[in-house]
């Protein structure tokens, strides 16, 4: 991690956080309930709930039982999902109605958010290569009711079409050095040649994934780590190819910009359009979002 000391700006608060435990949030479904009801039903069990302020359907949970030991949990009420993580399906902005590809879905919380954002009116798919990890998908759009999903298992790089999709939300694999609240190994931060091996990974889905979008479609690159490499570094080779422009995306928490710059490696100014959230800003994991339109 100590190559990151030069991008992030406040870097004793950053490894302050990461040495934290993280607190445990969960996101109301809407699809089955409200958060009032959900805060009152939790709270009859004995749980503690705070609304972050910024969400109002993320809560901010204490109790002495596990809170995926309830009957809410096993009726889909409710997903446990970090903060951070519940921002790219946001960011993509997804409509009712609209046909909608989440390219590597598992386990299944932003595409199930996906779901409750288009209100269950529209055609939502939800990929992931893994028959593992597409069980706990299945059992996730499952529990939580979101009947417009359909579930596919593909190697995202090859899934079938092009222009089919009004928008493709890519939440690529990763590194994850953004989680290493959640697991303390990555404190030491990634190898190089993991880090590279990644970002080729992720290039092939990025690009793929702006050609299964219709032209002027939003694609939404998200990951969980810090890796210039695997964020501004995919994203930029995107735009130099001339496949997408980066759009502004704002969220309302606190966040920095994306990096123009990292070592001997140019991305460019557009490359603050993205935006770069570390475990400090608002008690959550580290992660990186960006905002593409197809060209063409």
């Amino acid at each position: 991690m100590e190559r990151y000391k030069g991008i992030i700006p406040d870097w004793e608060r950053f490894w302050e956080a990461v040495h934290t435990p993280l607190p445990t949030v969960i996101r109301t479904n809407t699809i089955k309930t409200t958060p009032e009801k959900l805060k009152q039903r939790l709270e009859a069990k004995g749980f503690r709930l705070e609304p972050l302020p910024w969400n109002p359907l993320l809560f901010r949970v204490k109790g002495e039982a596990p809170i995926g030991a309830t009957l809410e949990h096993w009726l889909g009420h409710y997903y446990v999902q970090e903060a951070t993580q519940s921002l790219p399906a946001l960011a993509l902005d997804p409509k009712p109605g609209e046909r909608i590809l989440d390219l590597c879905a598992a386990p299944g919380g932003k595409a199930t958010q996906i779901a409750a954002l288009i209100e269950n009116r529209g055609t939502l798919v939800a990929n992931d290569v893994n028959p593992k990890r597409l069980r706990a998908l299945m059992a996730n759009v499952y529990r939580l009711g979101a009947i417009c999903c359909v579930v596919t298992e593909c190697r995202g790089e090859h899934f079938p079409g092009a222009g089919i999709f009004d928008r493709v939300l890519v939440d690529a694999p990763c590194s994850a050095e953004g989680t290493a609240r959640k697991y303390p190994r990555l404190r030491r931060g990634a190898a190089p040649g993991y880090i590279q091996r990644m970002a080729a990974i992720q290039r092939g889905l990025l690009y793929r994934a702006l050609e299964l979008v219709r032209p002027g479609g939003i694609v939404v690159y998200s990951t969980c780590t810090i890796a210039p490499e695997e964020n501004e570094g995919v994203v930029s080779r995107a735009i130099k190819r001339g496949l997408a422009e980066i759009l502004p995306f704002e969220p309302s928490v606190p966040h920095v910009r994306g990096l123009p710059r990292f070592g001997r490696e140019e991305y460019g100014k557009e490359m603050e359009n993205a935006v770069r959230i570390y475990p400090y800003h608002f008690d959550s994991d580290g992660g990186f979002i960006a905002v593409l339109r197809r060209l063409g």
